[in-house]
């Protein structure tokens, strides 16, 4: 696949699969009382300390969750390239990245592949794996980034999305 920036064409793409916009929760009944109760909750607390900034940042995200809910997650191009990644119609040049690191247990459901920026106000790039071998990507990605050996599970935000289904 070859990209098109500034009149200049780039990426000669070695290897690229198809992954979910984002992962959709399967939510119960019970969760979306849970929510409401906990939501409810907080707008009680907000009015009763008179925080009402927080009432409505508390609307404002019940909002979201509910118009978001009723999407289905689009499939999304991801490419590695010779000259970075691509996720949809976003380039991410390896200059711009840091390193990446592959968490691959699929016994615990868990095979993606992590990509640090070196901008640390950017949040980290996480890309299911999908059915795709993880170590032919490996073998390519250290020709242009190094691996961060030391990350061997999920991220914590990760975990905790799963477990609260956000």
């Amino acid at each position: 696949m070859a990209e098109e920036k500034a009149g200049k064409q780039y990426n000669k793409e070695i290897i690229s699969w198809q992954v979910p916009e984002y992962e959709k929760h399967e939510r119960t009944k019970l969760w979306y009382f849970t929510a409401i109760i906990v939501a409810l909750l907080f707008l009680l607390f907000s009015f009763y300390t008179d925080n009402f900034l927080f009432a409505v940042l508390i609307i404002v995200v019940a909002l979201i969750i509910i118009l978001h809910d009723g999407r289905r997650p689009e499939m999304v191009n991801f490419s590695i390239t010779d000259e970075g990644v691509v996720i949809g119609r976003k380039f991410y040049d390896y200059d711009d990245l840091k390193n990446f690191a592959i968490v691959y247990k699929p016994n615990q459901g868990v095979k993606n592949i992590y990509f640090e920026f070196k901008n640390v106000i950017r949040p980290r790039l996480s890309i299911p794996f999908e059915k795709i071998n993880p170590l032919p990507v490996r073998k390519e990605l250290l020709k242009y980034l190094p691996e961060d050996l030391e990350r061997t599970d999920q991220p914590l935000s990760e975990v905790l999305a799963k477990l609260f289904k956000l």
